[in-house]
């Protein structure tokens, strides 16, 4: 399968999927899954290498079927540039309370990942809630977007039986439940699909009210940046979760590689709010201050209309909150490091 497009890129992905008709390693004495790669139609020149190695005794087929290890699992794409360790703190600590316990995240370290964003991720990683994975190695190879399209297929068959549902959006989304959906409803009635795409919100990214008295640089992003882009009928980039099991390959925006259906109509019970050129802003977001009349009117910003959205302010200090109780409070010297 080919699930990725290229963009004229030097490296693409292939995805190659073995099926047995029967278990291979039955009596689980382990042993070795080569792979041949043939330049040609000749079968003289090819590159051997070795796809999976199981050791003897270490196949447990009990994790190939339900229950799974976690109810959820966030597959993350390639971290590159210079983030915000302020923003992934947020978004860390908002997903994780969002996901809830029973939930992992697997993040992929292009070299985005630096000593400060490090310092946010540790305390989910000794707590079991992150694994980072480092993949600095790709910029040898010329793929399309930091290889994205290699990292999400590498998350999604590493991981396949890890969790009921797989999600895939990026560290500047932030899903969202409308109109007091639970979680647990909305993938219960979304169950007999093996994925479904959610719609976004588009936010500004400079746009805040002059409402603050205690100093825009100590609060969140997602307290502050309250305004939303209101354009209706054009078309914005989907995200989406599946059932990793039931799929064969995935995308960035959807999976074109699966068993059973796809449900795209969801904007009613999920969506993600995006805030769009905020991950690598490490000075103040903030930069055009709306009065309080604008919480009832349309703001224009370069001929774009936006309206005033705290669905998510809201709930900021709820996941403060929570994030105290999980991980404990925020040291001295890394705060002072996190209130762009």
């Amino acid at each position: 399968m080919l699930p990725d497009w290229g963009y004229g890129r030097v490296y693409t992905v292939v995805v190659v999927n073995c099926t047995f008709a029967e278990n291979p390693n039955a009596d689980n004495s382990g042993g070795k899954l080569m792979v041949y790669a043939y330049y040609g139609e000749s079968p003289r020149k090819y590159e051997k290498f070795t796809a999976l190695e199981e050791a003897p005794g270490s196949y447990d087929e009990s994790k190939y079927r339900p229950p799974y290890k976690y109810e959820y699992l966030y597959c993350g794409s390639s971290l590159y540039g210079n983030l915000s360790a302020a923003r992934m703190r947020e978004w860390m600590a908002y997903h994780a309370w969002f996901f809830g316990a029973s939930s992992h995240f697997v993040f992929h370290d292009a070299g985005g990942v630096s000593a400060e964003v490090r310092a946010v991720l540790e305390p989910w990683i000794g707590a079991g809630r992150v694994t980072l994975q480092d993949i600095r190695a790709q910029a040898e190879y010329d793929g399309y977007y930091y290889n994205q399209f290699l990292v999400v297929n590498d998350c999604l068959h590493r991981h396949r039986h890890a969790a009921n549902w797989t999600f895939y959006f990026d560290v500047d989304e932030y899903i969202y439940l409308p109109d007091g959906n639970t979680l647990e409803s909305v993938l219960r009635d979304f169950s007999n699909n093996t994925q479904f795409t959610i719609e976004q919100n588009a936010m500004s990214s400079v746009l805040c009210l002059d409402d603050s008295p205690q100093g825009y640089s100590r609060q969140w992003g997602l307290e502050k940046l309250v305004f939303r882009d209101s354009r209706t009928r054009i078309r914005r980039d989907r995200k989406y979760a599946i059932q990793a099991k039931n799929a064969y390959a995935t995308g960035v925006h959807m999976s074109e590689n699966v068993i059973g259906g796809t449900l795209h109509k969801t904007e009613s019970r999920i969506r993600y709010y995006h805030y769009h050129n905020t991950i690598t802003v490490h000075e103040e977001l903030c930069r055009n201050l709306l009065p309080a009349s604008a919480k009832n009117a349309t703001t224009w910003l370069d001929k774009i209309p936006f309206v005033y959205d705290d669905n998510m302010r809201k709930l900021a200090p709820t996941i403060k909150e929570f994030e105290r109780k999980t991980i404990g409070v925020v040291g001295g010297l890394q705060r002072r490091r996190l209130r762009s």
